[in-house]
């Protein structure tokens, strides 16, 4: 039998040297047979050769058809190799076993040969089709995780082009949102490690939630130039007006939502616009909440937001040391950020503070360039 451009390989194992000549005799005009006595050197052949399928007889010395069957079975490159008993065993219960070892057929000796043949043709018809469907699948498979990968690319660069737009206009906060999205990295991966909140995290989909996390300020984009970029202080009523940035970038989230067929990329991401600027005493906004009321993703948000304004350089204040903007964190325990998520914020200060030198760094190449 010719499949995909070659001769079949049958292998025919069986203890009797008469039976192994018949059987050759009878195959060896439509495929490439291998007359085998013994299933020992089945294993020993099988280590260099493939074949497409194995003939066993069931009574043979030291390794029976149904040891070497189990054997077959064990080893992944070998247990999709269909295997058919021909034997002189006819009885119910031998037949049952045999094809509960995983066997897909049970043809008794003596047999007529074009029969055999006609069956022989048919398992492997079969299995050849089976192959194609598997490596089908595989193919469709490979092109849909191609396509999901080019889709969460547009989606990571719609996100991160609405981000820059926000940070352009936005300037006293460059790299901000780059920044933050690290910190948020390192963060979810000691908590992982920590064992904090791991149900929770457990739940996540990390190359949806560190991208989403541009967003956080996306609100911003409704505040005035005029406040937005004050050179001072701002005065409480001003502060009123930019707390206002939180609820609408919210809506700015829900309504990408809205109009788009796939959002899931988006489930955090108004959880984190949404949260954080609260506080873990409840004292923050713009809902006052409290605690664990506060979303994960908020309190996370609330920390990798609060250190990169500390380190940061603004009009009407220094830049801060990162030893100082740690301390600042640690001293919010209970207060502003949640105490667990400041333990896990303790172990990795370092790491932040690793990529707040980077950013320097980058910066000040870019300035001599």
């Amino acid at each position: 039998m010719v499949l995909n451009g070659s001769r079949k390989i049958i292998m025919l194992v069986d203890d009797n040297p008469t039976n192994l000549v018949a059987g050759k005799e009878i195959l060896k005009d439509i495929y490439k047979v291998y007359p085998i006595p013994s299933g020992d050197i089945l294993f020993d052949l099988m280590e260099n050769v493939t074949p497409d399928m194995i003939l066993l007889d069931i009574e043979m010395p030291v390794m029976n058809g149904y040891a070497v069957t189990e054997k077959l079975k064990q080893n992944p490159q070998w247990a999709d190799i269909p295997i058919v008993f021909l034997t002189a065993i006819s009885d119910e219960k031998s037949e049952l076993k045999g094809l509960s070892l995983g066997a897909i057929d049970y043809i008794s000796k003596p047999f007529s040969a074009p029969l055999l043949l006609k069956r022989l043709e048919n398992h492997l018809l079969f299995q050849e089709q089976k192959n194609q469907l598997k490596q089908f699948n595989e193919n469709l498979e490979g092109v849909i995780q191609s396509k999901s990968m080019q889709v969460t690319n547009l989606q990571n660069a719609v996100l991160s082009t609405v981000a820059d737009l926000v940070e352009f206009r936005d300037d006293v906060t460059g790299g901000h949102i780059n920044r933050t999205q690290k910190y948020l990295e390192i963060l979810i991966g000691q908590m992982i490690k920590s064992g904090i909140y791991t149900d929770e995290v457990r739940t996540w989909d990390l190359d949806f939630l560190l991208p989403s996390a541009q967003l956080h300020d996306v609100g911003k984009i409704a505040i005035s130039d005029a406040i937005l970029n004050k050179p001072s202080a701002l005065t409480p009523e001003e502060f009123d007006i930019m707390k206002e940035h939180v609820p609408v970038g919210v809506q700015v989230i829900h309504k990408i939502e809205h109009n788009a067929d796939e959002h899931a990329f988006l489930r955090h991401a108004h959880l984190i616009a949404g949260c954080h600027h609260e506080k873990w005493d409840g004292s923050g906004y713009p809902a006052g909440l409290k605690g664990t009321d506060i979303p994960l993703e908020g309190r996370l948000m609330a920390i990798a937001d609060v250190y990169d304004a500390l380190i940061s350089k603004r009009p009407y204040k220094k830049a801060l040391s990162t030893d100082e903007a740690r301390q600042i964190i640690e001293g919010g325990r209970d207060t502003h950020f949640d105490p667990a998520l400041v333990g896990v914020f303790s172990k990795v200060a370092d790491e932040f503070a690793a990529v707040v030198r980077n950013a320097i760094h980058l910066e000040g190449l870019a300035q001599r360039l």
